[in-house]
């Protein structure tokens, strides 16, 4: 009987409680505790490395492509640009609220995470002026994009990748090539990504049972708070700002819209994944929600790809969660380059379940923060991506509807 992932990494989470429950009652200087703790760690840090390395080619063919795609509809450049300008202000809504709940909230706050004390050594919090900082900031953007490749520098991959899909709009025709690569480059990433997700239980198991055997129970009480910080959030995002938007911006009722979006929402929320939940969101948008085929056609499906505002409003949150873990107070600028990261690492997250947490890298990467914290973000992750997946296939729904409205012909 072969197990889901989901049931993999179910049983990976108690095992590793009950394995560093165990542990803690050991003495640490006992040569089967030491031996052990060393095979985790091992364990641990190549899947964490494994998730490092194919970040950069992930980010860089993802947002290329998504950006790309928009070409084949440049006979409709009011759409696109309505959709993306759309896309963009919730986007950034979204973060805002999330940045906004985890300094509210403060959760982990004052509770000492040994395990990431070696990662954390070198950290510097350096104070910077708002001039000095813009300087720095666009200074770090705009560099050789094979350094940048090579160095792991995430925003100016980022922007590199922008000017390739905006080129590609531009010449539209004459590089279907370069398009084509850029396709495949992507899929053989999503493949790797595929085979990386497959040993995560086992990858689980050994970054939580470290955590664990040196850390009190009081983080399981944390990671409570943290859960119900995140969905109150993003149900908050899903069912206050999108449908008032909507009815703002178009007329149209909360009641009607999720009356006509049952379907999609609930397909999102089993399956985590925008991309598979796109038909049924296709066939909501066009036959429950009265939107032209067309129109629902291209900005559902450019949506699936780079519109996951419950993806933004997590991986920021998040972020200012493992600051407070490790200790770590991000200021304001630090902060902006949050809300940067986050935004356009949720337009690099493909839409397939737990596509955010190889992103999620990309921010804590961001203001120094350590990779080796997703250990502690993993096993909430699917219970979280269920909840936001929901929220990131409404924001396409909502989209449509207000392109179409924004759009018509007077």
């Amino acid at each position: 009987m072969k197990f889901s992932l989901n049931l993999q990494i179910l049983f990976a989470v108690i095992a590793s409680f009950i394995l560093g429950i165990a542990l803690q009652q050991m003495d640490p200087n006992a040569a089967f505790y030491k031996n052990f703790m060393f095979a985790c760690e091992i364990i641990g840090n190549t899947f964490v490395d494994l998730l490092k390395m194919i970040l950069i080619p992930l980010i860089f063919s993802s947002i290329a492509v998504g950006v790309a795609h928009l070409r084949s509809h440049g006979n409709k450049h009011r759409v696109w640009k309505t959709t993306l300008i759309f896309f963009l202000f919730t986007s950034s809504l979204a973060v805002l609220l999330g940045l906004g709940a985890a300094n509210l909230f403060q959760v982990g706050k004052g509770l000492d995470i040994h395990l990431f004390d070696a990662d954390m050594a070198h950290f510097q919090a350096r104070q910077m002026t708002l001039p000095d900082f813009i300087v720095k900031f666009f200074h770090g953007l705009f560099i050789n994009p094979f350094a940048a490749m090579a160095n792991g520098d995430i925003l100016a991959v980022v922007v590199f990748a922008l000017f390739i899909g905006i080129a590609l709009i531009v010449l539209e025709e004459k590089t279907p090539l370069c398009l084509n690569f850029l396709e495949e480059v992507l899929a053989i990433t999503m493949l790797i990504v595929g085979w990386i997700m497959k040993i995560a239980p086992l990858g689980i198991l050994a970054l939580l049972t470290r955590l664990i055997a040196g850390q009190s129970l009081e983080l399981l009480a944390t990671l409570v708070q943290f859960i119900a910080v995140i969905i109150g959030t993003t149900l908050l995002h899903g069912l206050v700002v999108l449908p008032l938007i909507l009815f703002v911006l178009t007329g149209v009722s909360p009641a009607f819209f999720f009356r006509g979006a049952r379907e999609s929402l609930i397909t999102a929320f089993a399956t985590s994944s925008s991309s598979a939940t796109l038909p049924v969101t296709l066939r909501c948008a066009e036959h429950h929600l009265h939107v032209d085929k067309k129109i629902a056609g291209f900005v559902v499906s450019i949506g699936a790809t780079i519109n996951m505002d419950g993806t933004a409003l997590y991986e920021a949150a998040a972020a200012l969660f493992v600051a407070h873990l490790t200790g770590v107070e991000l200021n304001l600028l630090q902060q902006l380059i949050v809300f940067i990261t986050a935004m356009l690492a949720a337009i690099g997250a493909p839409g397939i379940p737990s596509a955010g947490m190889v992103t999620m890298i990309m921010v804590l990467q961001s203001v120094g923060l350590p990779a080796e914290a997703i250990a502690i973000l993993l096993p909430i992750d699917r219970l979280l991506d269920a909840v936001r997946t929901m929220v990131n296939v409404e924001g396409d729904m909502i989209g449509s509807l207000v392109v179409q409205k924004l759009t018509r012909p007077e």
